[in-house]
């Protein structure tokens, strides 16, 4: 099944429910139907055809969901791009996709006059919120044309997004997702978190990551559920007012936000987020980066909602596991979703035993097409037998349960010993003082590698580095405890809030 029959079966299902409401507007399943029908025709009126490659480089709003099923109803392939990138990083993937049209907001055209001038391929650029059409830029509202004829036949296996990995270490690759890809994904997820008819979701995560469409769109969509779009995801207060006034019963968030969350529920403040805006939610799910069991904990005690921490990558659609309210282990991301297998390989590929450390594989219907353009990266991607090679370091229990270990590349070897940045990280945490911590591998001179801490502190906390140093000499055996600390005001992270522990490796090994 291709997006643009899902999305028709679910509004002949769902014809009157509401799919999704933004600020005082909603649409139907129906009327979400007719609008990715309208700018269809609109897009394919402007030569927008099938298998054309269409980037969209927006902030979250309703026209962007309208525009990727449009973009189905075509068979042609969305491009999502991160809208806090800078003008080359954007000629890059442009360039990457020869992209001829591109979809975006008015808020960001002024990067996106940047990029034209470094990338002239561009034939037209519909812009969200712009009234009058200047140049190559055109108001998106020219895009709504009464359909006419059938769409275009296009296939499951064809993609249907190009989703471009963050590139925390390196140059970012564009994942292939198909239609089957992102469906079967969607469904055996829904399936695990028990979704309902009645659950509304709120829409917090960026929709140029595939965690926010699944999740957040797809997810909700399987089942008759209701979406609620928020404005943006700072700062929190105007979203957390619209969980309450919507009664969300679903909240899917990062990290970070779970962290923000629990140091701010204290006293009066507990009990306005836990009975107040928190208090018709049912499910907190977790994803993207690593939750801390000092956060996960803190969440629990002050607001009295257990996270849901899942586990999964773009180039999976992404979901392959999440621990639900019948099958839970703390420490664990859960078992694999439906349809999806997991297994443990050591460097030389062979699978090791259970509760082995390894690298994490995934095999299943989620997993990617491809690298676009890139055929040496896609087969370096996978194992000679077909398993998508995670680059994550874990292990799984005889329960099919998975820990997540380190990303292989923030693994620090220290006098030939592994150490684990996340569980380096996991202690310094806990220290009073400590809001965030990031721990990376730094080279001494004898070509061995050295841990090195960066450390935000809690608001008017004291900037003691000895006493951290020592807090982490009483938890760690002296190969893991950090060498040399270092504050920040904060830590360089991209949009979904990872750490760009490549950035903090490159500045502290730069000449002083």
């Amino acid at each position: 099944m291709t997006l643009s029959e899902f999305l028709q079966n679910a509004a002949l299902a769902n014809s009157t429910r509401t799919a999704l409401k933004y600020q005082e507007k909603e649409w139907s399943y129906a009327e979400l139907q007719e609008q990715s029908l309208s700018v269809a025709a609109g897009l394919s009126s402007w030569g927008v055809n099938a298998g054309d490659r269409v980037a969209v480089f927006s902030k979250n709003c309703p026209e962007f969901i309208f525009t990727v099923f449009a973009l189905s109803h075509l068979g042609a392939t969305a491009v999502p791009i991160n809208f806090l990138l800078k003008p080359e990083e954007v000629r890059y993937i442009l360039n990457d996709i020869s992209a001829r049209h591109l979809i975006t907001n008015v808020v960001h055209l002024e990067t996106i006059i940047e990029t034209e001038r470094i990338y002239p391929g561009l034939k037209e650029a519909w812009v969200i919120g712009l009234e009058a059409a200047d140049g190559i830029h055109k108001p998106f509202t020219n895009l709504y044309t009464i359909p006419h004829g059938a769409p275009p036949a296009c296939k499951a296996e064809d993609p249907m997004l190009i989703l471009y990995t963050s590139g925390t270490t390196g140059v970012p690759k564009g994942a292939m997702l198909s239609h089957s890809n992102l469906l079967s994904n969607a469904r055996a997820s829904a399936q695990a978190l028990e979704i309902k008819i009645s659950d509304r979701f709120l829409i917090l995560l960026p929709l140029f990551h595939v965690f926010a469409w699944t999740t957040n769109v797809l997810v909700p969509l399987c089942e008759g559920a209701s979406m609620i779009m928020a404005e943006s995801i700072r700062p929190p207060k105007p979203w957390l007012k619209l969980m309450m006034k919507e009664r969300v019963t679903c909240f899917t968030a990062m990290p970070q936000i779970y962290a923000v969350l629990a140091e701010q529920a204290k006293g009066l403040k507990k009990w306005v987020l836990r009975w107040g805006f928190f208090r018709t939610v049912r499910m907190c799910i977790s994803g993207s980066a690593p939750l801390t069991k000092d956060t996960m904990d803190r969440f629990k005690n002050n607001i009295g909602i257990p996270i849901q921490e899942g586990y999964g990558l773009t180039e999976t659609s992404p979901v392959t596991n999440c621990n639900t309210a019948s099958r839970w282990k703390p420490g664990s991301v859960g078992p694999a979703i439906p349809g999806v297998k997991i297994k443990i390989i050591d460097e030389n590929e062979k699978e090791l035993l259970v509760n082995s450390e390894g690298e994490i594989c995934i095999s299943g219907p989620g997993v990617m097409l491809g690298y676009f353009n890139q055929p040496e990266a896609t087969k370096a991607a996978f194992t000679a037998d077909g398993w998508f090679k995670t680059g994550d370091v874990g292990l799984q229990d005889a329960e099919g349960f998975l820990y997540i270990r380190d990303r292989i590349k923030d693994m620090i070897i220290v006098k030939g010993l592994k150490v684990f940045s996340a569980q380096v990280e996991a202690i310094i945490i806990t220290h009073p003082a400590v809001l965030e911590a990031a721990v990376v591998g730094i080279p001494d001179a004898s070509g061995d590698e050295y841990v090195k801490g960066f450390i935000v502190l809690k608001e008017g906390a004291p900037a003691d580095k000895q006493d951290i140093l020592n807090f982490c000499k009483d938890k760690l055996p002296p190969y893991k405890r950090p060498r040399d600390l270092e504050f920040r005001k904060e830590l360089p992270k991209n949009a979904l809030q990872k750490v760009l522990k490549r950035q903090l490796r490159l500045e502290s090994m730069a000449p002083k």
